[in-house]
């Protein structure tokens, strides 16, 4: 197995990095300061990164075509116009409720846009995952705390998600036509260690690849739940990773330094920066939404 070499992808800091995302039609990588309602953008090959306030908390996006993406807010999905920034409302999520935010999402292999929300104050059971796909929104799950860890089987028969407040990941069966569950939710994993399992990406084998908050680690699962890698990062809080190239294992992977300590985030100074690790595998890119 080889050993990662790990380096600072962005070295602007975001209080709660989230959300990570590749687009090949564009070659770019992006990701999300949720409290701070900023966008990231940058070329995956380099160069300056393009920072654009969204005038509200925004967690997660999925890429419509080379001009267009559909962001999750605390509102809603709105679309994005790339060239210029400009965004509209989409389809509302939650908009009549203050207390809530979107948290994870990812697209299904079928084009539905699964997307997370909770709690502003991450209160007991505020949040819900819910189905998105050609202007239809459905309510998935509800009575969730923190929602994480949404992603999806290759071929779009298993879709998993965690609650990060019980520290369980589920998976579930689902229509690889439609992306819909088609059965009940199954324990996958539960996390008895320190930390919290936080965002998640299944890579081209069907391994799920796990942030986990607070242990400063990506811990690799194969599909039977089984612990089967753990890559030490050089922060204690990475948040979620997402894959840069199909043809290796290479990842993007956002932190936080979401509710340290000023000491502890004096012993942690690359806190909320954006990591890039290298390494051998088979990665793999969410398709276009369905809009």
């Amino acid at each position: 197995m080889d050993k990662p070499k790990i380096s600072v992808f962005c070295d602007v800091a975001c209080e709660l990095g989230e959300g990570p995302g590749y687009d090949p039609l564009t070659k770019t990588v992006w990701w999300f300061d949720i409290v701070t309602g900023r966008l990231f953008e940058k070329p995956l090959a380099g160069g300056d990164v393009q920072i654009q306030s969204l005038g509200q908390m925004a967690s997660a996006l999925a890429v419509i075509d080379e001009g267009r993406q559909l962001i999750a807010t605390e509102t809603g999905l709105f679309v994005r116009d790339r060239q210029t920034g400009h965004t509209t409302l989409r389809q509302p999520i939650e908009a009549d409720n203050p207390l809530t935010r979107s948290n994870d999402a990812r697209v299904h292999p079928a084009g539905a846009f699964w997307i997370g929300t909770m709690g502003k104050k991450s209160e007991k059971g505020a949040g819900s995952i819910y189905w998105y796909r050609q202007g239809e929104l459905r309510k998935l799950f509800s009575d969730i705390s923190i929602s994480n860890s949404i992603s999806f089987s290759p071929e779009g028969r298993i879709a998993y998600f965690a609650d990060t407040g019980k520290n369980i990941i589920w998976r579930v069966d689902t229509d690889p036509e439609t992306g819909l569950p088609t059965g009940e939710p199954a324990l996958f994993y539960q996390h008895k260690e320190k930390g919290g399992v936080d965002g998640s990406v299944v890579d081209g084998d069907g391994n799920l690849w796990n942030a986990c908050w607070g242990r400063s680690s990506i811990d690799v699962y194969a599909p039977s739940g089984k612990r089967i890698r753990s890559i030490a990062m050089p922060v204690l809080q990475p948040s979620c990773p997402a894959f840069v190239s199909e043809d290796s294992g290479n990842l993007i992977v956002t932190t936080a330094y979401h509710h340290m300590t000023e000491a502890v985030h004096q012993s942690d100074p690359d806190a909320g920066k954006t990591f890039l690790i290298e390494l051998a595998g088979k990665g793999r890119f969410d398709p276009p939404v369905r809009l």
